[in-house]
């Protein structure tokens, strides 16, 4: 019983991901400004980083879980860095 609602509850949370990540996408796309395509990236990587913790849930492996830690990390520097850059317009100093 618990193994059908987890796998269900998984399921859905694949295709809300899915849909999230495709209205970042048209944000990025059409953002008018730089901090609307920055905010759009944030967010993107964000649902990426969930979309592999929900497939490390559903096959039980690990591996996933390495890849979403790693992502969040690059996105967090990426994130800082273009927020340094559009603030002094220079990343490194």
């Amino acid at each position: 019983m618990s193994a059908t609602i987890l796998m269900w509850s998984v399921t859905i949370a694949h295709v809300l991901l899915a849909v999230a990540m495709v209205c970042q996408a048209i944000r990025f796309i059409r953002g008018p400004r730089a901090q609307d395509r920055v905010m759009a990236f944030d967010a993107f990587y964000i649902s990426s980083m969930l979309l592999l913790l929900t497939f490390g849930i559903r096959t039980g492996t690990t591996l996933y879980f390495e890849a979403a830690l790693v992502i969040s990390l690059i996105g967090f520097v990426s994130t800082v860095a273009l927020a340094k850059f559009l603030m002094r317009g220079e990343v490194i100093e």
